[in-house]
């Protein structure tokens, strides 16, 4: 049983990373990604008393966040674009530009990987421990290991060739 105070702790340790990793799959669109941050806390809330502690909070409560983003995903076939905004910033100077330029074909190129595969490398950018991600997707951690190997690959070689 999780009490208030221990989900006000989790909920501030946790939601930062919960967004980004919301971000990652919204392809940058910041609102989209806070309406999935809210929705996985409150399914955190709904349920904290089905988490048994048979694996981290951690991983618990990242696998709540994929299944909000993805549900949402497939249930609205939403067509994502990333936010223009938020990657076109006028007093960015070139230097700037250029990184921010690489961070949407980063993004157009995640946006092309399958469901899980996006899965697998918006949790790795995360920095989430890779036997957290092999817990949290039910992989063996020696696949995960080669999977993101290639999954990084192919995502070089995307944004190299902008294809």
């Amino acid at each position: 049983m999780i009490t208030e105070q221990e989900f006000t702790n989790i909920y501030n340790l946790h939601a930062s990373k919960i967004h980004r990793l919301c971000l990652g799959y919204a392809s940058g669109n910041n609102e989209l990604a806070k309406e999935w941050l809210q929705e996985t806390f409150i399914k955190v809330w709904k349920h904290r008393n089905s988490f048994k502690g048979k694996s981290s909070i951690d991983t618990w409560i990242y696998r709540i966040a994929v299944n909000v983003c993805l549900g949402d995903l497939r249930k609205s076939r939403k067509s994502i674009t990333i936010n223009e905004d938020l990657l076109s910033n006028s007093s960015i100077d070139d230097n700037n530009d250029n990184d921010e330029k690489n961070i949407k074909k980063m993004y157009h190129c995640i946006d092309q990987l399958n469901e899980q595969n996006r899965a697998l490398i918006l949790l790795e950018l995360e920095n989430i421990p890779q036997a957290t991600i092999a817990e949290t997707v039910g992989i063996n951690h020696g696949t995960l290991r080669t999977r993101l190997s290639r999954i990084r690959k192919s995502l070089l070689k995307c944004i190299k060739n902008g294809k």
